[in-house]
């Protein structure tokens, strides 16, 4: 899959492509990124991608100009008809579902705006779907577009060192959408606190019931919501319920 990246900063994701265990889907390009500067695209000496709001007020807003020639060299360039995703607040928020559409898609154009946004029209006339991370404000979309790529790129095959491990994230449907449970390590005592002693058993029904456990008493306490969902889709069992019903 091919994600084109249009960032007025693309020495942002210089370290980003080649650092972590995701670096294996940049390398040999199962996810192939490229960057691409708007500024490359205007006019003039100063090479301008912003310009004051009409109507008044705080900041600058890119012209459109600059970010449609960009977009069309992209597209010229590309043989799909790539969606064009704008991280923006107003957008919908990202989540696991979403992340698994993207990376079982072939990429698209991730448009990364700066200062107070991107001139309306451009919005209007090119961009397919708006994401956001959360109920906050970044100083522009490079972030979001690396916790996407992150996101897609270690559900690929192979880049992960344990081909099963993304199973065990929180959301997954293979937790049937619940968080994680806790992880421990060496050593099995450290300062005066010990691992859990059915972690340590061997036994592997013990081991997967106290897992499980732990991951509906995470859920119910953080994100009640998750639980209201997997309940609804049939994914509790008798001994979740009970459980929960202990907690209640």
């Amino acid at each position: 899959m091919r994600f084109d990246v249009i960032t007025l900063f693309p020495e942002l994701f210089a370290p980003f492509l080649v650092s972590g265990v995701t670096r294996r889907a940049y390398e040999t390009r199962q996810v192939d990124v490229r960057l691409w500067n708007p500024r490359d695209f205007a006019e003039g000496n100063y090479k301008r991608v912003d310009d004051r709001p009409f109507g008044g007020g705080p900041g600058m807003v890119m012209m459109p100009v600059p970010l449609a020639k960009c977009l069309a060299a992209i597209k010229a360039e590309r043989a799909d008809p790539a969606p064009v995703v704008l991280f923006s607040p107003v957008g919908d928020r990202l989540d696991h579902a979403g992340v698994e559409r993207w990376s079982a898609g072939q990429g698209a154009v991730l448009v990364c705006g700066r200062y107070e946004g991107i001139d309306q029209r451009f919005i209007d006339r090119h961009v397919d779907v708006q994401v956001s991370l959360g109920d906050f404000v970044l100083s522009g979309g490079e972030i979001a577009a690396m916790a996407l790529l992150d996101a897609v790129a270690r559900l690929q095959p192979g880049v992960l060192g344990d081909e099963d491990s993304h199973q065990f994230d929180s959301f997954n449907p293979a937790l049937d959408g619940l968080l994680d449970c806790p992880h421990y390590t060496r050593p099995e005592e450290w300062e005066g606190l010990g691992a859990p002693a059915e972690l340590l058993s061997g036994h592997h029904a013990r081991i997967e019931r106290w897992r499980r456990d732990r991951r509906l008493e995470i859920t119910a306490r953080r994100r009640p919501d998750l639980i209201d969902r997997a309940r609804a889709q049939g994914r509790l069992t008798p001994a979740d319920e009970a459980l929960l019903a202990k907690l209640a």
